[in-house]
């Protein structure tokens, strides 16, 4: 499995863009900055023909020790969900996205 760094991005602006090499990094966190910005306010952030990423609150409710069985309170807290557009799947697919594909 190949994985995707901050520096292989930064790389990609750089011979893609033709920004320098730091300008190409300052950039990407930049928008990585701004995108976590919203995050932590609760607002969804949408890139087009990729997906959504929002917060949700997760109210407290009651789990289990899975060794034990005993009840443990799980506190409120909030998760953060993607919800991939359908260009992506379809593009995860192996397929075209078709003009019927929302570009959510």
């Amino acid at each position: 499995m190949l994985t995707i760094t901050r520096a292989h991005i930064a790389e990609m602006i750089y011979t893609q863009v033709g920004l320098s090499r730091n300008e190409s990094a300052d950039l990407l966190e930049d928008v990585l900055n701004r995108i976590t910005a919203r995050l932590e306010k609760g607002e969804a952030v949408k890139i087009s023909g990729f997906g959504t990423f929002s917060v949700r609150q997760k109210g407290r409710r009651v789990g289990r020790n899975p060794k034990t069985g005993e009840e443990v309170p799980i506190l409120p807290r909030r998760v953060l969900v993607f919800r991939a557009s359908h260009v992506l799947k379809a593009h995860v697919n192996g397929r075209a996205p078709t003009s019927t594909d929302d570009d959510e």
